[in-house]
């Protein structure tokens, strides 16, 4: 069987007292999409900021395409952590789309996807400007390319963000509650362009409020509750069937549509 693309065994996290990661085991394969769930401060955003070395793991590996993250080697407290020249190279590989968009304000659309091209991945201008238009026109904003973000709306700002993520041509993609800052009107354009991306095979891992595209998108469902991964499985399945009471408690509390 294929070593899982990415790879996490055990993680566990603190901020002082609080326990927010609490021993978590997740694999996914090349061009899966796991979708994660559940109620805020469950560890979800802290998991995924683990994957991209934003944060550091007390315990625990966390692995993209058979490479450790944060760390060079040793267990335990004897782990060193990678320097920043490092770090940087493994993120290039980790896609990352934030909640709130992130958009350098004084660029526009198309600059703000070169510049990560340019500077991390070294390619000319003229390269990065046909990956840039390319990306853009691919999330639908072929006409809004000089824009500032300053001139595009929520949804559209987004779609930059996940067009500059993409441009990077990542080995996996990680959302992070991508919708939740957009008006109601606006998530239906954002997650067009990740059910796209799903469709032609990128790694992805998304947190979410959005069940039903949980349903139609997810390749299997993890469901997180006070740190810990409590159920996993097909998105169907456990949406339809939750086996464990927290999620079933938590599925109560939505309105699925």
């Amino acid at each position: 069987m294929a070593e899982p693309l990415v790879r996490i065994r055990n993680v566990k996290k603190s901020f002082g007292r609080t326990v927010v990661l609490d021993g978590v085991d997740l694999d996914v394969a090349t061009g899966e999409t796991a979708v994660i769930i559940g109620a805020s401060g469950s560890g979800k955003t802290t998991l995924l900021r683990c994957v991209n070395a934003l944060e550091d793991y007390d315990d625990g590996s966390i692995a993209v395409d058979g490479v450790e993250v944060r760390y060079r080697e040793g267990a335990g407290a004897a782990r060193k952590l990678r320097g920043e020249r490092e770090l940087s190279a493994i993120r290039a590989d980790i896609g990352m789309v934030f909640q709130l968009f992130n958009l350098f304000p004084h660029l526009t659309a198309r600059e703000n996807v070169m510049l990560g091209l340019v500077k991390v991945r070294g390619k000319s201008k003229a390269e990065a400007k046909d990956a840039a238009e390319h990306w853009l026109a691919k999330v639908g904003l072929a006409d809004r390319m000089d824009n500032l973000p300053s001139q595009l709306s929520g949804g559209q700002q987004q779609r930059v963000g996940i067009a500059r993520a993409v441009a990077m041509d990542p080995k996996v993609l990680l959302l992070d509650e991508i919708t939740s800052a957009l008006d109601p009107e606006l998530v239906g354009e954002v997650l067009a362009v990740v059910r796209q991306l799903a469709a032609d095979g990128m790694t992805m891992i998304v947190v979410t409020h959005e069940m039903t595209f949980a349903r139609d998108v997810g390749t299997h469902l993890v469901f997180m509750d006070g740190g810990q991964k409590v159920e996993e499985g097909s998105p169907r399945e456990l949406l339809k069937n939750p086996r464990h009471d927290r999620l079933k408690a938590f599925l109560s509390r939505l309105e699925m549509h």
